[in-house]
């Protein structure tokens, strides 16, 4: 995790993929990075290049620029449970009592914690890919309303 300004990133996943051409193949890096502010916005973003570096310097570039923002109850958890949905990967994602500390597997952890969540409960079913897991996760965060949101719709 590194802050750079007042964003936290996060590499989720690192992958060599090849392309075949006529005489072999061509390998490249594939990078998937989440960033976050810490209190409320986060965004994902992937990035390719021949070299790992590059690559996540792409990915986080994107992730930066596609920051949304989360509500948030008392800046430590979600307000109520929830289920986030892409492709076959589903989260769910129960708030939690004070002192609990993020109960998260790999990306999951990695999205919930550039939030800023401190104390949630989470289960990932379906598919543990971490493309999916993220951007489910994502999913589920943005579905979250608040108590204002509520009383306004």
């Amino acid at each position: 995790m590194e802050a750079q300004g007042d964003f936290q990133e996060r590499v989720v996943a690192i992958n060599r993929v090849a392309k075949v051409v006529k005489g072999g193949r061509r390998f490249s890096f594939s990078a998937l990075v989440v960033a976050g502010s810490g209190s409320g916005e986060v965004g994902m973003g992937t990035g390719k290049a021949s070299e790992v570096p590059e690559a996540i310097g792409k990915a986080s570039r994107i992730a930066k620029k596609s920051m949304k923002t989360m509500a948030l109850k008392e800046g430590r958890t979600i307000p109520h449970e929830v289920i986030g949905r892409f492709g076959a990967a589903k989260v769910i994602l129960i708030p939690a009592a004070p002192g609990t500390g993020v109960i998260a597997g790999g990306p999951v952890r990695a999205v919930l914690e550039t939030v800023g969540i401190k104390d949630i409960l989470t289960k990932c079913v379906g598919t543990r890919n971490p493309h999916n897991a993220v951007r489910a996760t994502l999913n589920g965060l943005e579905q979250l309303m608040t108590q204002s949101n509520v009383a306004k719709g």
